[in-house]
């Protein structure tokens, strides 16, 4: 933490610029698997097989996207957030602060409130510790090294993280598949994996037929093939191209090729948690069928306080009753980690978001030195929504943790994905167009998001009552729909209005990115930003400051009669004595 650059902006949010590739793979493969995967992905496969694993294999491709196609625009373009880039592709505020207000709530109670339940759940299951100590001493300690290293601090804890993680989760697999008898005897075994108080005459809590296959049945499965290939893929592109969580760690690295190789380290780390989650799932609903398999509502509310079901608890199961002392502490430490890394990710680039994308806008003069005192305070405040968040988090339906993340990913995060790919790759997109897709999108996906809290999956043996676009549209094929409707509204809406002037293409799309710079004069900044120095050649990014005649401390009235000075490469008001200018001084 003490040898990390946290005294400007782009060292404390982007680590400089300076990491190398392995750290930056590291980094994004610890802030994409995080608590909630362990817990998740494991309980998905104790409760329905390997189809979970295609996320993460699909995940596999996207992070290649996100280094070849999106990241030369980002840089290209010079953003921090992605709120910014789409301000600096569309122009105007709206956007950059509707999603930056989206995605502040996505992050709190979302991946937040589901990382916090997942610890939570193993530290309960494990330990027998209280909830609310446990998990507030892991976000104060998350909250401080955040707080005091910035994102650089927050990769190389990731870095480390990532070797602990594998190392302790690779020797659960190895215990776990011992136990087993191998491959074989799961495959042979997990099929007679029932709970002893099962009836007889019905098929809840018995395992599914097509458990060992990822592709399904395209009408009657849990995971259809055709929801696979493109359902799943919007939000997936979403989260590994647009998502600041995860764009930040590529940003940060040294140069487009470290970028590339991070991708593929993180790419290649993608196959592992079939083997170090999904089958381990699977393999505790052989050794624990009563408890993991549990199909009765009374009986799971006394096992795991969750009448829906206890494969959430798969994975804890495995730590407590197959692992030594000794490893166990191991285990123990990885989930920390993962909690703690996922954590990091999030506190970090939430308050990246909000610092960058809203707090300029309330305080467009603003210091560097201020926006890393606020960067930090929204940490603080984070921990503190966090922490009163918690009860609520404890009382959620954990019964399919990971599908629940899956099926909120696919109201929220297709539209989204949609305007980014539109705003990269066809330059006819206009602000116009982007805004009513988004508008449009948003409000189907929180109408049908409504829907499914309204309208509960009903229990094993119940009618279901519920209304056709509920019961019959799968949330992977209602992604696919979403992306098709917000596609065609961003189309014809651009279509059908002025296209978007030079300034917005050049430079911020796949086809302009290679475009050379002219200097140009921009209106000063909603926020205090880097300016141009004397011997830098090429336009000042739209909304930023730009002075190229002058020493260091050059003073320059820019705005009618209020004295800018530059100081530290940073524009500010001016004083009433003189530093070169009449009647002003630094401040």
């Amino acid at each position: 933490m003490w040898k990390t650059k946290r005294s400007t902006v782009k060292g404390y949010f982007l680590a400089g610029g300076e990491m190398v590739w392995w750290p930056v793979g590291a980094s994004l493969f610890a802030s994409n698997v995080g608590s909630g995967h362990f817990i998740g992905l494991a309980g998905s496969g104790a409760a329905s097989g390997i189809a979970a694993t295609a996320y993460e294999w699909n995940g596999m491709f996207c992070v290649l996207v996100l280094a070849w196609l999106f990241v030369p625009i980002y840089l290209a373009s010079g953003v921090t957030t992605m709120p910014e880039y789409l301000q600096r592709r569309f122009g105007g505020k709206r956007i950059q602060i509707f999603l930056a207000i989206l995605y502040l709530f996505i992050y709190i109670f979302t991946k937040i409130s589901v990382d916090m339940y997942a610890g939570a759940l193993f530290i309960q299951q494990a330990l027998h510790w209280d909830l609310y100590i446990a998990v507030i001493g892991l976000l104060v300690i998350t909250a401080i090294y955040t707080v005091a290293g910035g994102l650089a601090a927050v990769i190389y804890t990731d870095t480390l993280q990532t070797v602990i993680m594998l190392a302790g989760a690779l020797t659960l697999m190895g215990f776990s598949f011992a136990k087993v008898g191998g491959l074989e005897d799961l495959k042979n075994r997990y099929f007679k994996a029932i709970a002893s108080n099962h009836y007889g005459n019905t098929s809840c809590g018995l395992p599914r037929e097509d458990a060992f296959h990822i592709f399904r049945d395209p009408v009657t499965s849990d995971f259809p093939w055709p929801g696979i290939l493109v359902g799943m893929t919007i939000p997936s592109l979403w989260y590994w191209c647009t998502d600041q969580v995860i764009v930040q760690r590529s940003l940060a690295a040294k140069s487009l090729s470290h970028a590339k190789g991070g991708a593929l380290l993180a790419s290649y780390l993608k196959i592992l948690p079939l083997f170090m989650m999904v089958l381990p799932g699977m393999i505790s609903r052989i050794l624990f069928p009563d408890l993991v398999a549990c199909a009765d509502p009374k009986s799971c509310k006394e096992i795991c306080g969750n009448p829906s079901g206890c494969s959430d608890i798969a994975y804890p199961k495995l730590v407590i009753e197959l692992l030594p002392l000794g490893l166990r502490g191991l285990m123990m430490s990885v989930m920390i980690a993962a909690l703690m890394s996922s954590l990091t990710s999030i506190f970090n680039s939430a308050s990246t978001i909000f610092t960058m994308d809203l707090w300029r806008h309330l305080r467009p003069l603003s210091s560097e030195w201020e926006l890393m005192i606020v960067g930090r305070v929204f940490v603080l405040l984070l921990v503190i929504i966090s922490i009163l968040w918690i009860p609520l988090v404890q009382a959620s339906q954990g019964g399919q943790l990971f599908i629940y993340i899956q099926t909120i990913s696919s109201y929220l995060q297709p539209p989204v994905a949609i305007v980014f790919i539109l705003g990269c790759f066809w330059k006819r997109t206009n602000e116009k167009g982007a805004f009513c897709g988004l508008l449009v999108g948003m409000v189907i996906g929180l109408i049908r998001m409504v829907l499914d809290f309204v309208y509960l999956q009903p229990g094993c043996g119940e009618s279901d009552d519920r209304p056709a676009v509920v019961k019959y549209v799968h949330y992977l094929y209602f992604s696919m729909i979403l992306g098709v409707i917000t596609l065609i509204v961003v189309v014809a809406v651009s279509l059908l209005t002025e296209p978007p002037p030079e300034e917005m293409i050049s430079r911020l799309t796949w086809f302009t990115r290679k475009d050379v710079p002219r200097k140009q004069d921009v209106p000063i900044a909603s926020l205090s930003i880097p300016v141009k120095g004397i011997h830098e050649v090429g336009p000042s990014p739209a909304g930023q400051l730009e002075i190229a005649d002058g020493p260091e401390n050059t003073c320059k009235n820019l705005s009618g009669n209020r004295p800018i000075w530059m100081r530290n490469r940073i524009c500010q008001p001016m004083k009433a004595r003189s530093c070169g200018c009449r009647g002003a001084v630094p401040p």
